[in-house]
C-alpha cells in the first residue's frame, strides 16, 4: 500500500522507542466524532480575529513600547507580523487537509509522529492556559481604569498580582474573567460563537474609531528617537507581542466545529490574520504618536493616552471596547486548549475521562481545569512574565507545523489540499527561521519554565501516553471517549 499520508509510519508493534515515531491517520473526513459542526465562515473568522485583536493592541502595544521598543514597537508588531504570517500559510494548507480538533498537535502527530505531537499538543496546554491569564489581566487593567473613571475606588489588594503596584494582592478580576469564560463556554459552541461574533464587530468598530481619532492627537517628536532601545530592543519586543498575532491557531483548533471545514478554514486563516495586522500596524503607529513611549501606561496603555490628550470620554469608550476587545480572546484560546486537550484524550494519550462531552457537545471537564489554571495564573502573575511563557510553546509550534507542511508536501503530494501554500519551500522556511530567532530573544527564566513543563511531559507520556496510545497495540482499555457525560 503506497504511502499516502494516512499509515503510520512504522507499524503499531513497532519495538522500543521507533514506536514513539508512528504516526495517526490524516483524515480529510468532514465528518465530526463528539463535537457539533455549527461554526461558519464568518464565525470562524471572528474567533480568528476575537484571539488575535486584544491584548496585542490594548495592552502589549504599551508595554513593549515603553520597556523595549519605544516608537518601534510598530516593527516589533511588523517581524511578528511576517514571522506569523509564513506560519498562518502553512496551518491554512493543513487546515484544508486535516479539519480535525487540535490544531498544531494534530497536524504534527499526523505528519512527523506520535513523540512531536504529544510534545507539541502538552505545550500548547500551557501557552494557551497562559493566553487566557494574560489576556484577562489586560482586561482588568481597563476595568480598574473605568471604575476610577467614574468614581468608584477599589481596595487596593485586589486590583493586581503581587509587585505589581502598591498594596497589590492579587488580581481579582482577572480570575473572575477566567472562571466566567469557562462557564460560557460549556453552555455550547454554537450560542457562544454568536456571542463572539457580535462582540468581535463592536471590538473592530473601536480599534477603527481609536485609530481615526486618535490620528489628529499624533505629535510627530514622540517619535523621536524612533529606536531608543536599539533594534535589539525592537526585535526583543517582536519576540513579546508574537502571541499577540497568532490567534488563527486557536480558530484551528475548533476545524471539528465548523462547516465545511475544508474550504472554510483556511480562508478563515488568512482573513483574520490580514485584517488584525492592518489594525495593529495602525493602532501602534497612533499610539506612540499620541504620548511619549515614557509615559504610556503598561497596562491601559489606549485609554491612559486619550486621557493625556485631552479626551476622557473617549477614554471611557476605548475602556469598554478594550474590555470587549480583551475578553473575546479570552473565549478563543479558552476554546483552543480545550480542544487540544480533548484531541489528545481522545487519542488516548491523556485519559479518555477528559474528552467525554456534556449534553452541550463541549469538552467541559478540560474547560473547567483550564478556567480555574488560567484564573490562578492571573491572579499572581505580573503580566509581561505571563506574556513571555507564552511565547515559546507558540514559536515552536510554528516551527513544527511549518516544516511538516514541507514534508507532507514532497512525502505525499497526491493527498488533495483545498489550499495550496505558495512559493514552497521558502514560505515555511522563512517562518521557521523567524520562529528560532525570536525564540533567542527571550528571557532565561522563560525558558527554565519551560523546560520544567517539558520534563513533567516526558513523565506523563512515558508513564500513560506512550502505552494508552490508540495506535499502542498493548493500550489498556480506556472508557468509550463518544460517551455523553450529565454535567
Amino acid at each position: 500500500m503506497p504511502d499516502d499520508g494516512a499509515a503510520p509510519s512504522v507499524s503499531r508493534s513497532g519495538p522500543g522507542l521507533r514506536s514513539v515515531w508512528r504516526r495517526k491517520p490524516i483524515e480529510p473526513s468532514d465528518e465530526s466524532r463528539g463535537l457539533k459542526r455549527s461554526l461558519g465562515l464568518w464565525q470562524l473568522t471572528a474567533i480568528g480575529l476575537g484571539a488575535i485583536i486584544g491584548a496585542g493592541i490594548f495592552t502589549l502595544a504599551g508595554a513593549v513600547a515603553h520597556t523595549d521598543a519605544g516608537p518601534g514597537v510598530t516593527i516589533s508588531f511588523l517581524v511578528a507580523g511576517i514571522a506569523s504570517a509564513c506560519a498562518a500559510l502553512s496551518y491554512a494548507e493543513f487546515g484544508g487537509m486535516i479539519p480535525q480538533a487540535g490544531s498544531a498537535y494534530t497536524y504534527g502527530y499526523a505528519v512527523l509522529g506520535e513523540a512531536v505531537g504529544w510534545f507539541i499538543g502538552w505545550d500548547l496546554l500551557l501557552e494557551y492556559t497562559a493566553i487566557v491569564a494574560v489576556v484577562a489581566i489586560s482586561v482588568s487593567g481597563y476595568l480598574s481604569f473605568l471604575l476610577e473613571s467614574v468614581g468608584v475606588h477599589l481596595p487596593a489588594w485586589m486590583l493586581g498580582a503581587p509587585g505589581t503596584g502598591s498594596g497589590h494582592k492579587v488580581d481579582l478580576f482577572a480570575m473572575a474573567l477566567c472562571l466566567l469564560v469557562a462557564f460560557l463556554l460549556t453552555r455550547g459552541i454554537s450560542s457562544s460563537a454568536r456571542v463572539e461574533t457580535i462582540l468581535v464587530f463592536v471590538k473592530v468598530a473601536i480599534v477603527v474609531a481609536v485609530i481615526v481619532v486618535g490620528a489628529f492627537y499624533i505629535t510627530k517628536s514622540n517619535y523621536s528617537p524612533y529606536l531608543p532601545f536599539g533594534i535589539g530592543g525592537t526585535i526583543t519586543g517582536a519576540a513579546t507581542v508574537f502571541f499577540a498575532v497568532f490567534g488563527y491557531d486557536a480558530m484551528s483548533t475548533a476545524a471539528e466545529e465548523s462547516k465545511e471545514a475544508q474550504r472554510n478554514l483556511p480562508k478563515a486563516i488568512v482573513l483574520s490574520l490580514a485584517i488584525a495586522m492592518v489594525l495593529y500596524l495602525l493602532a501602534a503607529t497612533v499610539l506612540t504618536g499620541m504620548q511619549s513611549y515614557r509615559d504610556l501606561d503598561p497596562t491601559r496603555a489606549f485609554a491612559v493616552a486619550f486621557d493625556y490628550v485631552g479626551l476622557p470620554g473617549f477614554a471611557k469608550v476605548v475602556a469598554v471596547g478594550a474590555i470587549i476587545g480583551i475578553f473575546t480572546v479570552l473565549f478563543a484560546f479558552t476554546l483552543g486548549a480545550s480542544r487540544v486537550w480533548f484531541s489528545m484524550s481522545r487519542d488516548g494519550l491523556l485519559p479518555g475521562w477528559f474528552a467525554q462531552t456534556n449534553r452541550n457537545a463541549v469538552p467541559h471537564r478540560p474547560t473547567w481545569i483550564i478556567g480555574v489554571v488560567a484564573a490562578a495564573i492571573a491572579g499572581f502573575t505580573p503580566i509581561l512574565d505571563a506574556a513571555e511563557l507564552t511565547n515559546i510553546g507558540i514559536l515552536l509550534a510554528f516551527i513544527v507545523v511549518s516544516g511538516a507542511v514541507v514534508v507532507l508536501r514532497y512525502r505525499s503530494p497526491e493527498v488533495p489540499r483545498t489550499f495550496r501554500l505558495p512559493w514552497m519551500p521558502v514560505v515555511p522556511i522563512i517562518g521557521i527561521g523567524f520562529s528560532i530567532y525570536l525564540i533567542t530573544k527571550l528571557q532565561p527564566v522563560t525558558w527554565l519554565r519551560f523546560v520544567v513543563w517539558f520534563l513533567i511531559g516526558v513523565v506523563v507520556y512515558a508513564f500513560y501516553g506512550y502505552r494508552h496510545s490508540h495506535m499502542s497495540p498493548d493500550r489498556p482499555g480506556d472508557a468509550p471517549t463518544s460517551e455523553v457525560s450529565d454535567a
